[in-house]
């Protein structure tokens, strides 16, 4: 049997000092970055030169960027903001349509609907009655409280 090298003794208080040292430790910053996160960066800006307003065309931009080092065509540029676009109303649209699901969509929600019959109503106090939801499928049988009771002079 082979027995690993003992690599020195590891006390507590090593691991402590470690621990702190490590959680002390700041991200690495990254030099370099994708085409897609340059874009989305300098979106708004791009946007802004691109509008009626100012009038540059997605080349006239592309040529700006390459005097400061960033290689991207026009063509480029067009395709990633389009992308960032469409990904940005996806975004919004899933977040607007499951807030109106939640709240206003009354067929979704559970509605019970008692169902009484002749005997029922004929008698002064039926055993049971039956649930049945909005769907009609039969839920479960329940004894009837007094607060679902059915008036018989209607």
């Amino acid at each position: 049997m082979v027995e690993p090298k003992d690599s020195g003794q590891i006390t507590k208080g090593k691991i402590d000092e470690a621990i702190k040292a490590l959680k002390e430790q700041k991200p690495k910053e990254r030099e370099d970055i994708s085409d897609r996160e340059a874009i989305r960066k300098m979106r708004r800006y791009i946007e802004k030169l691109t509008s009626d307003k100012y009038g540059y065309s997605y080349d006239e931009v592309s040529e700006m960027l390459k005097g400061l080092g960033i290689n991207l065509s026009g063509s480029r540029i067009k395709y990633l903001l389009g992308e960032l676009k469409k990904s940005s109303r996806r975004q919004k649209k899933t977040s607007s349509s499951d807030d109106k699901n939640r709240s206003s969509n009354p067929a979704t929600e559970t509605q019970l609907t008692v169902v009484s019959t002749a005997s029922d109503q004929a008698s002064s106090e039926p055993d049971k009655s039956t649930v049945n939801s909005a769907k009609g499928k039969r839920q479960s049988k329940e004894p009837f409280s007094q607060q679902q009771q059915p008036e018989s002079n209607l």
